[in-house]
């Protein structure tokens, strides 16, 4: 039952007097057994716009706001622009030591305990690989154990790969926002997705099990699917 006023009327259950607002995150680095994650910067140009010319589409770049790229000195000026600020804080996710990604902690909000990942950029090289599946895990990882209560997602909600990566990735559905932005002149109504705290320590099970060594045969292929091992932990699912 909900905690009631003197009135009768329901309230929110209480903040642990203990708690304080998580640190910002700043210039981590992050590193896993498949990849690491570190502050985006120029020198990581060449190798992610090199990574970008597997998909002469654009296509990562549909539900983006920023994107394609014609050239390294276009992607470089969106770089150093989107570098320029501390939300959305970007990084680079490499591999082997190259950059083959990008991700961000946006709608950072410490007194709310409240924290975002997005402006994701998976270029072929890193697409469906267990490293782009680590980065987020790591992400995660950092967020709830720095004291965050709420980890958000949020996409196009016309893009049904990122909704069905988020809810793989152990982020229950919330809703759509309706007309929330206007992105490259087309009106983008966004799906919301979050894990909160008291799921993390589930989920951290869901992952360690998913990225352990015995989890994948001789050819890499995965033994059990990560959305199997997250999916009785999602509060709904859309």
């Amino acid at each position: 039952m909900p905690d009631t006023t003197h009135l009768g009327e329901p309230i929110g259950a209480p903040i642990p007097s203990d708690w304080t607002p998580p640190p910002r995150p700043g210039a981590l680095h992050l590193t896993g057994r498949f990849c690491e994650l570190e502050p985006l910067g120029e020198q990581h140009a060449p190798d992610l716009f090199a990574a970008l010319s597997d998909d002469p589409e654009g296509r990562v770049f549909t539900y983006m706001p920023n994107g394609p790229f014609a050239d390294l000195e276009s992607y470089l000026g969106w770089l150093r622009a989107a570098t320029s600020v501390d939300d959305p804080l970007q990084f680079a996710i490499l591999v082997n030591g190259r950059a083959v990604g990008t991700a961000s902690f946006l709608r950072i909000n410490p007194e709310a305990g409240s924290i975002e990942v997005g402006y994701i950029t998976f270029t072929p090289r890193l697409q469906r690989t267990p490293a782009a599946t680590e980065a987020m895990y790591l992400m995660m990882k950092w967020a709830f154990e720095a004291g965050y209560r709420r980890y958000e997602w949020k996409c196009n909600a016309l893009n049904q790969a990122s909704r069905r990566a988020a809810m793989r990735l152990g982020l229950s559905y919330e809703g759509i926002f309706r007309q929330m932005m206007i992105v490259k002149g087309r009106n983008r109504d966004t799906a919301w997705y979050a894990a909160i705290d008291k799921e993390w320590p589930a989920l951290r099970a869901a992952f360690e099990t998913w990225l352990a060594p015995e989890n994948f045969d001789a050819e890499g292929r995965q033994r059990r699917s990560l959305s199997a091992l997250t999916r009785g932990i999602l509060v709904k699912e859309g």
